[in-house]
């Protein structure tokens, strides 16, 4: 972990396994860092979306897929509010794509949400892996 220097804004990284119970050690430690740094709203928003997207990359990247598959959690505090990426091993079979879900569907919420709660995100992919972020400003 680090943070900048100066002011309450920092960046943080954290390496997780691939792994269902990185979702709330992503959520607790993301919670621990930005507490009494944003907004509870923003707070709140932030920490569902990082589960979102944390689930996303151990159920459908390599990185949940093979053993000793890792997720890297990147949150940054900006003046504006939080910047999150979560780098992940990729997949040679699915790319993240935002879609709105049936209403009686269990699943595929988790994009879409991120679409709808943040104010920007978007994704990458290439031959080392991929990466969704999104950005969730102080209103």
């Amino acid at each position: 972990m680090r943070a900048s220097p100066g002011g309450p804004y920092g960046a943080w990284r954290r390496e997780l396994p691939g792994a269902e119970r990185s979702v709330p050690a992503a959520r607790e430690w993301a919670r621990g860092l930005l507490a009494g740094q944003v907004a509870a709203p923003v707070l709140d928003d932030v920490l569902l979306l990082l589960s979102e997207v944390v689930t996303d990359a151990v159920a459908h990247s390599d990185s949940g897929r093979t053993a000793g598959g890792r997720v890297v959690v990147w949150p940054v505090r900006t003046p504006d509010g939080v910047h999150v990426e979560v780098v992940d091993a990729g997949s040679a079979v699915s790319t993240p794509a935002a879609r709105v879900p049936e209403a009686d569907e269990d699943s595929g919420r988790g994009l879409w949400l991120v679409d709808l709660l943040s104010v920007a995100w978007g994704s990458h992919h290439d031959a080392a892996g991929g990466s969704v972020w999104f950005r969730v400003d102080e209103r």
